[in-house]
């Protein structure tokens, strides 16, 4: 899926629209989705703004915890995904392997894999 169409496009759509235009003769001219130009116009004539909404999804909840987290690898660094797991349970933090490596991902950090001495 590409990203949201550019403002000169929206704007030529609801313009049409305003000039007596159908949104579907509209997203005919200008070659985008029928439901789109319908929103489009919906949205201006809602809020009075042709920007695109934001994109993006949420935030993991692990985020809330990210001091924590950072400190336990600071002090040791050699922990392995499952024992930080461990480690976040018992301070009743609910974590998975899965969140938590996507977490240090978007952190910049590398977790061993193995433990040491392995």
């Amino acid at each position: 899926m590409h990203g949201p169409y550019p403002g000169e496009v929206r704007v030529r759509v609801i313009c049409f629209v305003e000039g007596g235009g159908s949104r579907r003769e509209a997203a005919e001219q200008f070659d985008v989705g029928v439901s789109s130009a319908i929103r489009w116009v919906q949205q201006f004539h809602d809020e009075g703004t042709i920007e695109p909404k934001p994109r993006g999804g949420s935030t993991s909840p692990l985020e809330k915890h990210a001091e924590r987290i950072l400190a336990l690898i600071s002090v040791q660094r050699d922990l392995t995904l499952n024992e930080i797991v461990s480690l976040l349970r018992r301070q009743r933090i609910r974590a998975s392997r899965s969140a938590l490596s996507r977490f240090f991902a978007r952190h910049g950090i590398t977790i061993k894999k193995k433990p040491a001495g392995s």
